[in-house]
């Protein structure tokens, strides 16, 4: 596609984004809750990848491999976080969100959800998606090479990763016996994330499917910003002091467990 092209489509697909969390704004201001935002945020990604295809004419077997990784991956999380927010009710950051608005600031609610909630999701969205985006607009290379075929065997595997991660913490969590302990065992004994290290093998191989094209190589923001995100930003860090203060042997848990990428714990860890 020529660069006026490429540009409409990720003008149309910036447009969706902001279309829809306007959408979900308003319904988090009448259910006063936009935990939902989460499971929104997967299944955005997706829709945005299914939105490139519809208006680009790129390699159809690259675009039906990020498509189909990138829909499994949405469709999978997506489904995972809308099930949980509504067995577990409201997010405590949210709450703790609204609350601090109010008290501090005196925003109302719909006020306080777009402007700490809803304002940076849509450009947040479009530019971790971007490796789904780009790298469907290019016909050229019409193959499927190695860095390709590398990359869909990571995000495979981070799909997979991070489902098993996902699985052994609700199930961990549905245990009464382990209310207030620490979760050290199974993947969560290799890393203290393991559900965030799936997360970035997936966009991580995506980016490498990309990649393969002129067009995909520019992507690279995407990946690098789900890693800043997940690290530094709105992940981890926002709730890793809670446990710290919270749960019993959480600090010996951190400095005996890799923070990200799956290692075997240090002296004193739990198998």
């Amino acid at each position: 596609m020529l660069l006026p092209d490429i540009l409409h489509v990720l003008a149309v697909n910036f447009a969706l984004c902001v279309l829809g969390f306007v959408v979900c704004w308003a319904i988090a201001v009448a259910i006063r809750d936009p935990t939902f935002v989460d499971s929104v945020w997967a299944l955005g990604m997706g829709g945005l990848a299914v939105a490139t295809y519809l208006q680009a004419f790129g390699y159809r077997p690259r675009q039906y491999l990020l498509v189909g990784l990138c829909g499994a991956w949405a469709l999978r999380l997506g489904l995972h976080l809308f099930l949980r927010w509504r067995s577990h009710g409201p997010d405590r950051r949210y709450v703790r969100m609204m609350e601090k608005a109010k008290a501090e600031r005196g925003w109302g609610y719909a006020q306080a959800s777009l402007r700490m909630v809803f304002l940076l999701q849509a450009p947040l969205m479009w530019i971790v998606s971007l490796p789904v985006q780009l790298g469907q607009v290019d016909c050229t290379p019409a193959r499927i090479g190695p860095l390709a075929w590398t990359g869909a065997a990571l995000a495979a595997f981070g799909i997979g990763f991070e489902t098993l991660a996902d699985a052994q913490v609700t199930r961990f969590r549905a245990d009464p016996a382990n209310r207030g302990q620490v979760l050290d065992r199974g993947l969560w004994c290799w890393s203290q994330h393991p559900n965030y290290f799936g997360d970035i093998a997936t966009w991580v191989g995506l980016y490498l499917i990309a990649a393969e094209t002129m067009s995909g190589l520019w992507a690279l923001p995407g990946p690098l910003l789900l890693i800043f995100i997940l690290t530094r930003w709105s992940g981890g860090a926002t709730y890793e002091r809670r446990l710290a203060k919270t749960r019993p042997g959480y600090d010996d848990y951190q400095r005996r467990t890799s923070a990200l990428i799956p290692w075997p714990p240090k002296s004193g860890g739990v198998g």
